[in-house]
């Protein structure tokens, strides 16, 4: 049994939390509106006020908060774990954040003797309630390795990046493709029932083939049955396309369809779907 902290208990930190309490670890938790959290707690969890006081003599502690002055504050703010975590933890930040602050975290705990971990995920809400989620992982590939038994327990397909800031690099990666396969997945649906196709039938031919995508196969249905509900969502997303195209400012690059997607993406904000997963970019071309 391992003495976990998890900061954020949202779509996915709560399907994870479960496989954690399933594996009989002992789990403390912290999110910012605890009645969300009350199912957790009825299955074992404990509470605590804050960030900090989840941290205080745990082995390992988890971070999945919003954006990335979140994960900044959780960490070094006020009541923040780094002023509590003891020598020897490890911190696990699988927020889709900033390279660069995945970079400022693990010096910050190699100050105090706390080994730091970049871990951001992708799969959804269905992969993390199906312990399938994919895991890319920058830090100190030891310390990695000694944390893989726990990442085994909701992750499916893990892989060490490399250094700090690799995992968060590799989610940009994720994110850019999505975001194109999201305008493909979205118009092939548009011009199939514009021509009259029945698009189920349609989806049993094309997502086999060489089109075949995650969002083709999980999103794509969901779209049909106009459910537009969150496995991650539009406002996150468009953080995330925002940092990818920060650091490929940096880095000197153009990603042209990263750009038009983002600005689909910005309308639907403007028009209250925020809050809705990345498969209601069909409501771009429904407009």
């Amino acid at each position: 049994m391992t003495t976990i902290a998890f900061i954020g208990t949202g779509v996915m930190g709560a399907s994870i939390v479960k496989h954690l309490l399933k594996a009989e670890h002992d789990v403390t938790i912290y999110s910012r509106t605890k009645v969300k959290a009350l199912p957790l707690l009825e299955l074992g969890a404990k509470w605590a006020d804050s960030p900090a006081e989840a941290a205080r003599n745990k082995e390992l502690i988890f971070t999945m908060v919003g954006y990335p002055q979140d994960v900044e504050q959780v960490y070094c703010g006020e009541n923040g774990i780094l002023s509590t975590a003891k020598s020897g933890a490890t911190i696990v930040d699988m927020t889709t954040s900033e390279p660069s602050l995945a970079k400022k975290l693990y010096t910050l705990a190699l100050e105090k003797g706390v080994h730091s971990i970049d871990a951001p995920v992708s799969g959804g809400d269905i992969g993390a309630q199906n312990g399938t989620l994919s895991i890319m992982i920058g830090g100190d590939e030891a310390i990695v390795a000694s944390v893989r038994p726990i990442f085994e327990l909701f992750g499916a397909n893990i892989v060490y990046q490399g250094q700090a800031g690799a995992g968060q690099h590799t989610k940009m990666c994720n994110q850019i493709a999505i975001a194109g396969g999201m305008i493909g997945t979205c118009e092939a649906i548009i011009y199939g029932l514009k021509a009259g196709l029945t698009m189920e039938d349609v989806l049993i031919s094309i997502s086999s083939g060489a089109a075949g995508s995650w969002s083709l196969s999980n999103l794509a249905p969901r779209i049909l049955k106009q459910d537009l509900e969150p496995g991650f969502y539009i406002k996150h997303f468009i953080k995330d396309m925002k940092i990818a195209l920060d650091e490929a400012q940096q880095m000197n690059l153009q990603l042209p369809g990263l750009k038009l997607a983002k600005s689909m993406y910005d309308i639907l904000l403007t028009e209250g779907y925020g809050e809705k997963g990345t498969q209601a970019l069909i409501k771009y071309y429904e407009r």
